[in-house]
C-alpha cells in the first residue's frame, strides 16, 4: 500500500527536521523518513551561528536548546605553547542580537525531534525508511524507500552529503573534493577550560591545528586537522567516519605545551575519536526539477572552517518554508534561487578561509573570516 503525504522529507538531520517544523508553522504538512532504525544522540559538536539561533528562537526552541549549550563568548588563537595571539568577541559580545551557541550536535537533533513529534504527531518521522529513488510525474512524487512507497506532491532531499536524492537529480560527476586536511573529532567528557566560554585554536608547526570549545553537559569538542594530501576528488579510500586509535592523534601533539589544557588527557577522556576527510563538493548549477528539491549537506555540502555548515540548513529551512506557503506553485524555484546562491559564497568562502589559515598569522585570519561572515545586518545590533 502506498502512502501519501504532502511534503516528505527525505533525512531527520538537523536540515530535515528543523523543515518540518518550519513547514508546520507556515501551515504545511510533512513527513520525515529516514534511513536509521533508529534515532540516537549520535556525533560530536556543532556551532550555531546568530542567523540560526534567530530561526530556532523563533520556532519557539531558543529556552531548550540554550539549556543544552555553551555560548561563546570569545574565539581565541594561540600557538602550540599556549601563548595567546589574537582574540576576537563572538555572539552577543560581538554585537549580535542572538548569541552563538556550541552544542553536542545529537542532542540539537533530538531537541528537534521531540519537537517535530510533538507538533505534527508520533508518526510525523518514519525511521528504517531510507530512500532508493523517485519517480516524478503528473505533479506528483513516488519516492522508493527502504520500507514500501511514499506518494508525495513535494520531495525535499535533505539525506546529507551521500545524498540519494542529489545523486538521482545530478547524474553527471559531481565528485568529493577533498582539501587534503584529515580531521580526528571527538566529545571529551570533563570541564571546559579557560573561562568556559572560549572557542580555541592552537595553530602548531606542519600546518596542524587544533579546534576546541564546550558544548555543554560536561563536554569538550575537539579537532585536531592534520594536512596529509594535495586538495583534489577525494579518493576511495581515505576513510570516513571510522574509529582510530587515540595514540594516532596525540602523536601529532605531542611537542605541543598548553598550560590551560592537557591534550592527551583531553583525548583520554573522549569514548571514540573519529576520522573524517575535510570535504565540499562544488556548487551545483541548479538544485532540483518539478517537484524535487535538496536542502543542508544534500544541496551544498561545505567545510567546517566557518562553522557555517548546520546554520546554513536552518536558513535554507525557513526560506523553503516561506516560499512554498508565499506561492505552492513557484515556491521551490524562488527557494532554490535565494538558497543555491547565498550557499556557493558560503563553500568559496570557507575555501578561502582554509586556504588563508596556512599563510596567514591569526590576526589576519580572523579578519578574512569576519569579511566572510554568512548573516544579515538584522543580527546585528552594531555596526
Amino acid at each position: 500500500m502506498t502512502e501519501s503525504t504532502n511534503v516528505l522529507i527525505a533525512g531527520a538531520g538537523i536540515g530535515g527536521l528543523t523543515a518540518a517544523l518550519t513547514l508546520h508553522a507556515k501551515g504545511i504538512r510533512s513527513t520525515v523518513i529516514e534511513s536509521a532504525h533508529q534515532l540516537k544522540p549520535l556525533g560530536v559538536g556543532i556551532n550555531l551561528l546568530p542567523h540560526a539561533v534567530r530561526e530556532l528562537a523563533d520556532l519557539g526552541l531558543f529556552d531548550e536548546l540554550a539549556r543544552r549549550s555553551a555560548e561563546p563568548a570569545m574565539i581565541s588563537f594561540f600557538d602550540e605553547i599556549g601563548r595567546l595571539t589574537f582574540s576576537e568577541p563572538r555572539g552577543i559580545a560581538g554585537g549580535y542580537a542572538w548569541p552563538q551557541y556550541s552544542v553536542h550536535r545529537g542532542e540539537l537533533q533530538m531537541l528537534l525531534l521531540s519537537a517535530v513529534r510533538d507538533r505534527l504527531g508520533a508518526d510525523a518521522v518514519r525511521t528504517g525508511m531510507g530512500i532508493t529513488g523517485f519517480d516524478a510525474h503528473d505533479g506528483r512524487v513516488a519516492v522508493h524507500t527502504a520500507g514500501g512507497d511514499v506518494d508525495a506532491r513535494i520531495l525535499v532531499g535533505a539525506d546529507g552529503l551521500h545524498s540519494v536524492v542529489r545523486a538521482q537529480l545530478h547524474q553527471e560527476p559531481d565528485p568529493l573534493m577533498w582539501s587534503g586536511v584529515r580531521m580526528y573529532r571527538g566529545a571529551a567528557e570533563m570541564p571546559a577550560f579557560l573561562d568556559g566560554r572560549t572557542m580555541a585554536i592552537v595553530k602548531g608547526a606542519g600546518g596542524i591545528d587544533l579546534i576546541t570549545y564546550p558544548i555543554g553537559g560536561g563536554f569538550v569538542n575537539w579537532v585536531v586537522q592534520v594536512p596529509e594530501s594535495a586538495p583534489g576528488p577525494l579518493p576511495g579510500d581515505a576513510g570516513w567516519n571510522a574509529p582510530v586509535d587515540p595514540d594516532t592523534v596525540r602523536g601529532h601533539l605531542a611537542d605541543w605545551r598548553l598550560e590551560w589544557l592537557d591534550t592527551a588527557d583531553m583525548i583520554g577522556r573522549t569514548a571514540t575519536v573519529l576520522e573524517y576527510p575535510m570535504v565540499d563538493r562544488d556548487p551545483l548549477p541548479w538544485w532540483g526539477r518539478g517537484n524535487v528539491t535538496l536542502l543542508g549537506d544534500a544541496a551544498h555540502p561545505m567545510y567546517p572552517v566557518g562553522a557555517n555548515g548546520g546554520s546554513q540548513a536552518i536558513v535554507d529551512a525557513r526560506v523553503l518554508a516561506n516560499e512554498l506557503h508565499r506561492d505552492p506553485d513557484t515556491g521551490l524555484r524562488a527557494y532554490e534561487k535565494d538558497r543555491r546562491a547565498a550557499t556557493a559564497d558560503v563553500i568559496a568562502a570557507n575555501r578561502e578561509m582554509h586556504q588563508s589559515g596556512a599563510t596567514l598569522n591569526p590576526k589576519d585570519l580572523a579578519e578574512v573570516t569576519a569579511k566572510y561572515r554568512s548573516d544579515t545586518d538584522a543580527d546585528r545590533t552594531t555596526a
